[in-house]
């Protein structure tokens, strides 16, 4: 193969026919061209007729460029030229491909498939063998599959059947593959790396023992790092994360976001890399509501395994009422029976206080009582309820239980209990046991340095072990538990302070009780050493996807510290009512990006373009240029006459310049054509605001308002249309949408004049702040109003009771979006222009969000509440909007049902 710059050849020993032109010049140049035939009077020309010899014309200089190019372009085809060739060179000794096909590689994935198929398709032109070398282990002893020589036909099925793994690669693992392959001498080496570095001392010894094995290519991609999350700190209500990237050059802005079942988008935050930096920070603040839903984390467009976050019940913020039986929580808060409680709840639950029938009626997960002995009257019939209907009620023994308790406990105790230095004392403070198999605190570390000094003591039954969750060295029980009805009565035999011990001070404390508030959602408490079926697991590209066979079972006891790979990829475990979330992220440590290849490496960038053929282009235009030669030499011998002088060269200068634009021509798409589309169909439209993801939820909001249009009303509605407010002409559209945002730039003179004539003459346009509430706060409504003192705006006020807007075609009185709620405004007074349609419409409740759906009809964001009804009442609202600018105010008469109905009765 010969390389001349980006251009290689194929069979490069045919350019020699290239020779042969400067003989082809001289035949074509000496021989003249076909005699012209011309009718004539032959008699005229007898008349002085002169005998001489005379030189015969020659062939124009032009028609001999033109068969010479035709001559050349012929043999530069049958050479094979290429035009970006792939790194694998004419040698005849077979090809090894190197794949890391782990998790980092996941993201270019569609590039690496590309340069695979170069790769083999060189080698198939120069009849190669070729072998590839799978990086990431498949085994489940993390063993690297075996390396064995074959076709390049084979080869590329292989390569296309090929696919990221959700775990990291083994490059040591992959050296022992490598020896045991023989590939004999003449080897090439290229190797598809995925840019992160692994064991640096096993990234050097692997591509030594790459380089041993013959030439070797190295492919990256340093423009586009690989990019993965770290696992969240919960601080209040707020999510932290951090992302790290493999490179850090350049500055990069990407965006984090949380969905929760079924891809609901919860949140997309900010995520900015400084130059030079190789992490960032963002913060994920939900409602407690939204919170509870949260099911992933993922950078976007990442599109790696470690790029996503899973969430389970554990990250879940449930509302825990904490209730007291002491009175010291403000005199004496360290000595308070909720202080060590509210502290230990804080970081993973919503904690709430209140008297028992209060926190009931808020609807509380769990519910803490601290030292109450009875629980009596209305509060004992609603706490049955509740705990019949499936809530968690956690007690904490003290002196009001020790001297007398009710039956809401899960064993019958004595009365009194037992003291360092009572009457039933220990000779010093007891010491915890190990946990129990079968107990939901099983799997945790314990606490050497606990110490009880105090406990009620539990009457000895036959289900006693059964209900021990928690005991002490001497066997007695600390926590033990019981069913009611389809809740859980869970008891601490000792305080929730420090009084009786100092278990509230350690650090076991807080994960007894985030096991015991995760029972709350299902998380069976005998559950403790079954093994966790797969559930969904995370492929390679971070989508979850059915377990495979050969996934196994994983252990609860230490599940935390499982690291993912073949056999036990990173998902959910264990059963659609209780599962188990194993994340890669978090447990890769620091991202670094590969170190330098050995030296006489060549590089290569993924990125660089697509191998291409050109022969078929180069026989295409000789085919050409052929033809064009027909028709002049046609026109020389007088049988095809062409119009004018010099035809000929204009001929074959059209012909070059049709020949060598590659391209084919485009089609742009003016604005002349986009309005004229709007006047043949309705199209809802909405203002670009420059903010990807805000233009992107304005357009699934328009598309789901169609749907709906479509599907109940007689306006079908074409594809929503994005307006850019300084270029695009407006007026074609009978609504317009406007996200307002915190940067939205103010507006020229020309683009005010275009809003405040379609405002004039019929237009409406729906400005939203998307911050709930009213427009009359925020970042957001600061810049509306910094808008609107530009423009020409007639007076406002809330919609009245009686406007058409609460009647176009829905009965409604409120305007709910993605937040309820809120003041919608209109012109206080329209009826005098355009048929009573207001030009403007205020609100806050973010409508898009609201109407958003793909397209499967499925909402694309959650709602502040999760109240289906409200989403319901947002297409209501969007339907009626619809309808009353395109219709007016044809129901406006409706004010007067009433009185004509008190006529028609008399």
């Amino acid at each position: 193969m010969l390389t001349l710059g980006p251009v290689a050849f194929a069979a490069p020993w045919l350019l020699i026919a290239l020779a042969a032109l400067p003989l082809l010049w001289w035949l074509l140049r000496v021989t003249p061209p076909a005699p012209r035939v011309v009718a004539f009077p032959p008699i005229r020309f007898l008349f002085d007729l002169r005998n001489r010899e005379e030189t015969p014309v020659h062939t124009p200089w032009w028609l001999l460029l033109l068969r010479l190019l035709i001559a050349a372009f012929v043999i530069l085809a049958v050479a094979r030229p290429l035009l970006n060739p792939g790194a694998v060179t004419d040698g005849s000794g077979p090809l090894l491909i190197v794949l890391d096909d782990g998790w980092a590689g996941a993201g270019n994935w569609q590039s690496r498939r590309e340069v695979m198929a170069d790769l083999l398709t060189a080698a198939e032109r120069g009849r190669r063998p070729v072998a590839i070398l799978k990086t990431a282990p498949t085994a489940p002893d993390g063993e690297i599959a075996e390396v064995r020589l074959m076709s390049a036909g084979e080869a590329r099925a292989v390569a296309g059947a090929a696919e990221p793994r959700p775990w990291p690669v083994d490059r040591g693992r992959a050296i022992e593959a490598l020896d045991a392959f023989e590939a004999g001498g003449g080897a090439e080496v290229v190797w598809l790396a995925d840019g992160v570095a692994g064991d640096a001392a096993g990234d050097v010894a692997f591509a030594r023992a790459l380089a041993d094995r013959g030439r070797l290519t190295v492919y990256g991609d340093p423009d586009h790092p690989v990019m993965m999350l770290d696992r969240p700190e919960i601080v209040g209500t707020e999510l932290r994360i951090e992302a790290q990237r493999s490179e850090g050059a350049a500055p990069a802005a990407d965006w984090l976001k949380a969905s929760a079942e079924g891809g609901l988008v919860l949140a997309r935050v900010p995520l900015s890399f400084a130059a030079g930096e190789r992490t960032a920070g963002a913060v994920v603040a939900l409602p407690t509501e939204l919170r509870n839903r949260l099911l992933r984390l993922e950078i976007e467009g990442a599109g790696n395994a470690a790029a996503v976050m899973l969430f389970d019940e554990r990250w879940r913020r449930r509302p825990v009422g904490l209730v007291s039986g002491g009175g010291l929580e403000t005199a004496q808060p360290l000595l308070s029976d909720i202080y060590y409680l509210e502290r230990a709840l804080e970081p993973f639950a919503e904690v709430r206080k209140g008297s028992i029938a209060e926190l009931i009626d808020q609807g509380i997960a769990v519910l803490v009582l601290a030292d109450v002995g009875n629980v009596v009257g209305s509060e004992r019939e609603a706490l049955d309820g509740w705990l019949n209907a499936g809530g968690v009620l956690i007690r904490f023994a003290g002196d009001k239980m020790a001297a007398q308790s009710d039956d809401l406990v899960p064993v019958r105790l004595r009365v009194g209990g037992r003291d360092l230095g009572g009457a039933m004392s220990w000779s010093e403070p007891a010491r915890l046991a190990p946990f129990a198999d079968e107990s939901p605190f099983f799997g945790l570390e314990m606490a050497p340095d606990v110490r009880v000094r105090r406990q009620v003591l539990a009457e000895p039954e036959i289900e006693l072990k059964r209900k021990t969750w928690a005991a002490l060295l001497d066997g007695t029980p600390l926590v033990t538990a019981d069913r009611h009805g389809d809740g859980r009565i869970v008891l601490f035999h000792t305080t929730a302070n420090t009084d009786w011990s100092n278990l509230p001070l350690s650090g076991l404390f807080v994960t007894m009780l985030q096991r015991l508030v995760a029972l709350s959602r299902g998380v069976a408490a005998d559950e403790g050493r079954e093994p966790l079926p797969p559930f969904a697991m995370l492929d390679g590209y971070g989508r979850l996807v059915p377990p495979q066979s050969n996934v196994a079972r994983a252990a609860p006891a230490g599940f935390d510290e499982i690291v993912p790979g073949p056999t036990h990829p990173p998902g959910f475990y264990g059963t659609a009512e209780s599962k188990r979330a194993l994340n890669l992220s978090g447990k890769l440590g620091t991202l670094e990006p590969l170190g330098p290849p050995p030296a006489g490496t060549a590089e290569r960038v993924y990125a660089a373009e697509q191998e291409r053929d050109l022969m078929p282009w180069l026989l295409t235009l000789a085919v050409l240029l052929l033809f064009v030669d027909f028709l002049v030499s046609m026109q020389l011998r007088g049988l095809l006459r062409l119009a004018g002088r010099g035809a000929a060269p204009l001929a074959l200068a059209f012909a070059l310049a049709a020949g060598l634009s590659a391209d084919p021509a485009r089609a742009q798409t003016t604005n002349d054509a986009d309005a004229l589309a709007a006047t043949l169909e309705t199209r809802l439209a909405y203002v670009l605001s420059g903010e990807r993801a805000v233009d992107e939820m304005s357009h699934a909001g328009l598309y789901g308002l169609g749907r709906v249009l479509s599907e109940r009303t007689s306006v079908e509605p074409a594809a929503p249309a994005g307006i850019d407010i300084e270029r695009d002409e407006i007026v074609f559209y009978p609504l317009l949408y406007w996200p307002v945002v915190q940067d939205q730039p103010l507006l020229s003179a020309a683009a005010l004049a275009r809003v405040d004539a379609y405002m004039k003459h019929g237009g409406t346009i729906l400005f939203d702040t998307r911050e709930g509430g009213g427009f009359e706060t925020g970042a957001n409504g600061a810049r509306l109003r910094q808008l609107l003192r530009l423009l020409d705006i007639p007076p406002l006020a809330p919609v009245p009771e009686n406007h058409v807007l609460t009647k176009a075609f829905y009965l409604m009185h409120e305007f709910p979006g993605r937040f309820p709620g809120g003041t919608l405004w209109v012109e206080a007074d329209a009826s005098g222009t355009h048929d009573g349609v207001s030009a403007i419409v205020i609100g806050a409740n973010d409508w898009a969000a609201a109407w958003a759906t793909d397209e499967d009809g499925r909402p694309l964001a959650a709602l502040v509440p999760n109240n289906p009804r409200q989403r319901e009442m947002a297409y209501r609202f969007g339907v009626n909007l619809v309808m009353y600018t395109l219709t007016g105010n044809y129901k406006a008469d409706q004010v007067h049902v009433p009185a004509i109905l008190e006529r028609l009765g008399q």
